[in-house]
């Protein structure tokens, strides 16, 4: 157990004002903790829902889908205030593997962690070069809009923006599968270029969509890039795949206006940091770090942007209180020491089935480790 002694602070700013403050490259009153929809399913599960919900919110266009989307929003709003959370809803689109055709089914039961494929848009090098970038609109029905612009013009005191889930390398695995994305890169490069160019292409597209419906104002894009751990492939094939096509997406986002850019680089990266440094995210952006890459090594090779992790989130949900108390507390101080700005945020998703006290454990930790001298 630690023998650091609390300091426990009265707030000056609201959690909302502490982000704005970070992105204007001032230091908050005290370390925030970024919600909304890396909590989403938690948040439903707290709520009386069920995991499945979170995605009927994201794929289902009729009117079930409409009535979900509410529930998923409102339970996000309440577990950002219950949790003491910035509160940063997400603007779904339908995700990039029902885009491009491929076949999605639902998590069935409770304990179902989320959706999974029964059928790729693409089995084999002949099908992916006969494919091309969906319709961005077609992944979104008129209703969705309608949903989407309240969504956008709630106000909330702890929302400073809404998410758009945005360039992601993800999407590459997406249209074809990791397995094969892993093969063709090896025996097939011109197909997993082709792969790359229509993933790179379709979020081009949705970044454009989105900014035509809704500007770029208070619009973050989050993107993650699991598909790009060197537990798939190789910092040579990130180099030579994931790295020429999130670099163009990320300028374009940019070129549109877009302020800042979020990426998680979902595993381990260590060896691929020397190529994220050239991706660029914004003025500043948010790197958002798994457990595997320290927050100082993150914050050497993007010291203009903002840094933001990397609570293990097999702690939060195996874990005791007291030991998530403990995690949360080292994760805070060695953030706080960084001059980049820091965000508290899980090294991924929040478990949804993690245990409340757990969760609680965290904002324990923020109020009482969290305050800047």
């Amino acid at each position: 157990m630690t023998t650091m002694k609390p300091r426990v602070r009265k707030a000056t700013m609201t959690n909302k004002e502490r982000m704005e403050a970070l992105l204007r490259r001032e230091r908050p009153d005290r370390v925030p903790f970024l919600g909304g929809a890396i909590t989403t399913s938690f948040a439903v599960v707290q709520n009386g829902g069920t995991i499945a919900d979170r995605y009927i919110a994201s794929y289902d266009t009729g009117e079930k889908g409409d009535r979900v989307r509410k529930m998923v929003y409102e339970a996000e709003k309440k577990a950002a205030h219950d949790f003491d959370w910035i509160f940063a809803p997400m603007i779904y689109s339908r995700q990039n593997r029902g885009a491009f055709g491929g076949e999605v089914k639902l998590p069935t039961n409770k304990y179902s962690q989320g959706a999974f494929v029964t059928k790729y848009a693409a089995d084999t090098p002949e099908e992916v070069m006969a494919l091309a970038a969906p319709d961005v609109k077609a992944c979104f029905t008129s209703e969705m809009i309608d949903f989407y612009w309240w969504v956008y013009e709630d106000k909330d005191e702890n929302k400073p923006f809404v998410i758009m889930n945005g360039s992601s390398f993800n999407t590459v695995a997406g249209i074809a599968g990791y397995d094969n994305m892993c093969k063709w890169m090896l025996k097939e490069p011109e197909v997993a270029r082709h792969l790359c160019r229509l993933a790179a292409d379709y979020e081009i597209a949705r970044g454009q969509y989105f900014k035509e419906i809704f500007g770029v104002e208070n619009v973050l894009p989050l993107g993650a890039s699991a598909a790009g751990s060197n537990q798939l492939i190789s910092p040579k094939h990130f180099e030579q795949f994931a790295l020429p096509f999130m670099k163009e997406t990320h300028e374009k986002y940019l070129a549109m206006g877009y302020k800042h850019l979020c990426h998680h680089p979902c595993g381990e990266h260590n060896r691929n940091m020397p190529y994220w440094a050239q991706v660029p995210l914004g003025k500043p952006g948010i790197f958002w770090l798994g457990n595997e890459v320290e927050l100082a090594t993150a914050a050497k090779y993007f010291p203009n942007d903002i840094i933001a992790g990397n609570l293990e989130t097999t702690v939060i949900q195996c874990g005791t209180p007291g030991e998530v108390y403990e995690a949360a507390r080292q994760v805070i101080e060695k953030g706080k020491s960084l001059d980049n700005g820091f965000i508290l945020m899980p090294a991924c998703e929040l478990p949804p089935l993690a245990p409340v006290e757990n969760v609680k454990a965290i904002t324990r930790a923020l109020n009482d480790f969290g305050w800047y001298d």
